[in-house]
């Protein structure tokens, strides 16, 4: 007992001493992070810093405070953005015609163009008193998201002056004179930007672009001028050939100290006409056959003044970081809304076509193979919805948080990908067969486009997600590689260690709470609900635990290897972003006043989540390169093992009895769904046969009785048994005309197009002739 006495005497004066901690503890310590610290490049740094932590902070030290994500104000429409949808955004919609606009004029109707223009759709984020509308990030999104449930062409073209580009470069850096010379004109139409960092040897290596400035002194509007002489060559660039004014980043030196002592100066952006001499666009690139501008732009020995440079000569070298900025906000808005927007048509068109669609002799959406997949179709559509106002929301809160947004890119994406793939296998022929009755088609076509830009998934995943949420998100290792990078020692040896002491306690905490929730099952963690979802919350606090406790051996263990572990980086990602997902799907159910209705779109979320964190834990145990610290981890954070499951078979179909009626619960699941007035618009004609067929079932229903008890013949056409129940007067005039109708909404919804020769004049579909049936 005395010994044991010593022993505890001992530790407490060596860690409560400072001195004596600095020299037996600290120093030591600092020696070997310092050695493990993974190599940072200038644009690495740049990125790390730049943004902010949000939620994602809560979730990654272990124990979040859910009061907190109540208490985020819900993001809403104010009433000039939300006469804008009804109104101008409406519009726009019904002048889209999809199919005309990607296959045959393989571009925006002049009419459409000179709307966008006059109308101020690329002015959503301009400040008014530039003459622009100045809306919210939820409206930019809810705008682009409606668009693109019509048009993914247009909604692109749309989206891309709202994210990143020379307005939002121009309304954060830009000088007073930048900014009304080019804002104005860009609010109103009369100049259409592009911004061009992608080229062929830099893509998601965006800070290794080849493209180059060099300072020197050249002749402008005939005097001779400090500027820039340029070269470069860029791809990708989505409305460069339309552009007429051009973003450009490039890397700016200064070889013969014209600026001051840097010569490397670093990422430039500069703002430039494209009608500027030397300046190449017009040339256009083909995104899988999708109508959007998009195209390559290069400028060989273009000499610029140093006042185009975004934010003047003062903002040379700092483009990164702005662009960086930028981009997290952007991504934020741009595609989470498109994902969504998949979601919204995916859940409506799917839903309608599972109940107007017919095989052996009823609906194909009473089939477990197919309810399957369109439960998951309305479960995602639900998150996606959750996730995209949660995102934009931040946004709202001028909050620029890079770690969430690249969480939204990746997952959100992903999960569009697997909507529209279960869309598309539901609706089989119909959905493979292009031309003015599919609706699904084209945003097929666009999945790959969103997976691809704004940062690749790969990357996204493996590198961005947790390499930037580890050192962001953590409350004290960013710190702690700052005090390791201080030139001056002693500061930094000072530094490291009051944040080492906080460091270990919490580590020690986390630690403990993960033993005591891995034994209780997380039954005694604190909800500030109550009911269904109360587990949930109780569950993730006990996974945000054990990320914590996982992260900090990993990154212990592995240090600056972690780096190029880039599978056991993607799987701590994974449990971060579904920690995320989950709480954003929590925070809608409350949000949305907590619809018992809804339950089972969140049950299936939720399970969903957790057994996907649960398959990421799983992973990183498995592959950890220390397998007996490995083993340990695991016993203490699932000491039962990991028994998330999969969304059972019971929800998916309670989710499928929902989407298979017309009422509030699928409006609001599918609201942003834009679905045709016009006569033969494809979604009009799909979701009215739904709601006639919905209408005649208990008519159906009596048919089909009449059929059992041998009053009317089995297995003939539906049009023939309507005549033949009408002859025997089992339904009247108005019964009949009612069921006559709703078979031929049926009948022409299922149609596809046929034409006469590819690219030619189509053959119209034969309708279904009431009277001659």
């Amino acid at each position: 007992m005395s010994i044991l006495l010593l022993i505890i005497i001992a530790i407490a004066v060596v860690l409560g001493v400072p001195d004596f901690r600095k020299q037996l503890v600290t120093r030591p310590v600092f020696r070997v992070f310092k050695r493990i610290l993974p190599p940072m490049s200038t644009t690495e740094r740049e990125a790390m810093e730049a943004g902010d932590v949000w939620w994602d902070a809560e979730l990654f030290k272990g124990k979040p405070d859910w009061r907190q994500l109540h208490n985020y104000p819900k993001p809403s429409l104010n009433d000039e953005e939300r006469a804008f949808l009804d109104n101008q955004v409406e519009t726009l919609l019904a002048m889209l015609d999809d199919y005309s606009i990607v296959h045959e004029q393989k571009d925006l109707p002049q009419d459409v163009w000179d709307y966008l223009k006059q109308e101020g759709f690329f002015a959503l984020i301009i400040p008014k008193s530039f003459g622009g509308r100045e809306f919210s990030a939820i409206a930019n999104s809810t705008i682009v998201s409606k668009i693109a449930s019509r048009s993914l062409s247009a909604a692109v073209t749309v989206m891309v002056p709202n994210s990143l580009g020379p307005g939002e470069l121009l309304m954060h850096y830009g000088t007073q004179q930048q900014k009304e010379r080019w804002l104005p004109t860009l609010a109103d139409g009369r100049d259409v930007p592009c911004f061009a960092l992608t080229g062929p040897e830099a893509g998601s290596d965006a800070g290794s672009i080849p493209d180059l400035g060099i300072v020197c002194k050249g002749e402008f509007e005939g005097k001779e001028t400090l500027g820039i002489m340029l070269n470069w060559n860029k791809r990708y660039i989505t409305l460069a050939p339309v552009a007429t004014v051009l973003g450009l980043a490039f890397k700016l030196r200064d070889p013969d100290g014209l600026m001051g002592d840097q010569e490397d100066l670093g990422i430039t952006c500069a703002l430039i006409p494209t009608d500027h001499p030397g300046v190449e666009t017009g040339r256009r690139h083909n995104p899988l056959a999708l109508a959007f501008m998009n195209g390559p732009t290069t400028g060989k020995d273009v000499f610029i003044p140093l006042d185009w440079i975004i934010g003047g000569p003062d903002y040379a070298g700092r483009g990164w970081r702005m662009l960086v900025e930028c981009l997290s906000a952007g991504r934020g808005i741009s595609l989470p809304a498109l994902s969504a927007a998949s979601g919204h048509l995916a859940a409506k068109m799917t839903s309608a076509y599972a109940y107007v669609r017919r095989q052996f002799g009823m609906s194909i959406g009473r089939f477990e193979g197919i309810q399957e997949p369109l439960a998951r179709i309305g479960a995602f559509a639900y998150s996606l919805e959750a996730h995209r106002r949660m995102t934009a929301g931040a946004i709202d809160l001028n909050i620029s948080p890079s770690v969430i947004t690249a969480i939204s890119k990746y997952h959100m994406t992903e999960m569009a990908r697997k909507v529209v793939d279960d869309a598309m296998d539901i609706h089989a022929g119909k959905g493979i067969q292009m031309g003015p009755l599919n609706y699904l088609g084209n945003a097929y076509m666009g999945i790959p486009i969103s997976i691809t830009v704004e940062g690749a998934n790969i990357l996204t995943r493996n590198l961005m997600i947790f390499g930037q949420g580890a050192t962001r998100c953590h409350p004290y290792v960013f710190a702690e590689m700052e005090a390791a990078a201080n030139p001056d020692e002693g500061e930094g040896l000072n530094q490291f260690d009051g944040l080492l002491v906080k460091h270990v306690a919490y580590a020690a905490g986390n630690f403990t709470r993960a033993v005591w929730q891995g034994i209780t099952g997380a039954r005694f963690n604190a909800s500030p609900v109550a009911g269904e979802t109360s587990r949930y919350y109780r569950d993730l606090t006990r996974m945000s635990t054990g990320l914590a406790v996982v992260s900090d051996m990993a990154m212990l263990v592995l240090g600056g290897e972690l780096k190029r572990r880039e599978m056991i980086s993607a799987r701590l990602g994974d449990i971060l972003s579904h920690l995320y997902m989950a709480s954003a799907t929590l925070k809608r159910f409350e949000e949305d006043g907590h619809q018992v209705s809804d339950l089972p779109f969140v049950h299936y979320c939720l399970q969903h989540h957790l057994h996907a964190i649960g398959v990421a834990f799983d992973g990183f145990f498995a592959n950890f390169s220390n397998p007996i610290l490995s083993t340990i981890l695991k016993r203490i954070i699932f000491p039962w093992g990991i028994r998330y499951k999969a969304p059972k078979d019971k929800v998916a179909t309670q989710i499928c009895s929902s989407m298979l009626k017309p009422g509030v619960l699928r409006e609001r699941l599918s609201h942003l769904c834009y679905v045709g007035a016009g006569e033969d618009d494809a979604t009009g004609v799909m979701e009215r046969a739904f709601v006639a067929m919905f209408e005649s079932q208990s008519l159906e229903k009596r048919l089909g009785k009449a059929q059992r008890a041998g009053r009317l013949p089995k297995r003939i056409p539906f049009a023939e048994l309507i005549e033949h129940a009408f002859a025997a007067k089992l339904i009247d005039d108005k019964e009949a005309a009612q069921l006559r109708e709703a078979e031929a909404l049926r009948y022409h919804a299922i149609q596809v197009d046929s034409f006469n020769e590819m690219g030619a004049t189509q053959s119209p579909a034969v309708p279904f002739n009431a009277d001659a049936a």
